[in-house]
């Protein structure tokens, strides 16, 4: 079992930035691939990054691409989400996610474990 946590969210203006922690517990973590989601309000949960466990590989939605870094602390059994140049399009609930021995992917139901979310409200 994993147990996720999430922290770091807030309100932020257009153009600032924030940094998104996941702590994870309860198993081992570096062979999980890690990623981030995140959802809107009425809309679906949508791809943000995620970090392979094989190879440690990053991996971008096109519309973060350049402006969010995702990075792991194997020791700390931590995923990180550094967002710069917010917009007010990236306001969302973020969750942080695990597949163990998974290797990266899009698809939020490939993912075993996630945590409880964490608030993105970006003002223009």
């Amino acid at each position: 079992q994993v147990q996720l946590v999430e922290s770091g969210g807030g309100l932020v203006q257009a153009g600032g930035s924030l940094r998104l922690s996941c702590a994870a517990s309860g198993r081992t973590f570096s062979s999980d691939t890690m990623g981030w989601f995140r959802q809107a309000p009425g809309k679906e949960r949508e791809f943000v990054a995620a970090y392979s466990w094989s190879g440690g590989g990053t991996y971008y939605a096109d519309s973060v691409k350049g402006r969010f870094t995702i990075s792991r602390d194997n020791a700390k059994k931590s995923v990180y989400l550094q967002m710069n140049s917010l917009k007010p399009e990236d306001t969302a609930v973020y969750y942080c996610a695990a597949r163990p021995r998974g290797s990266y992917s899009t698809h939020f139901y490939e993912y075993d474990y996630w945590g409880q979310g964490t608030q993105v409200t970006v003002s223009s």
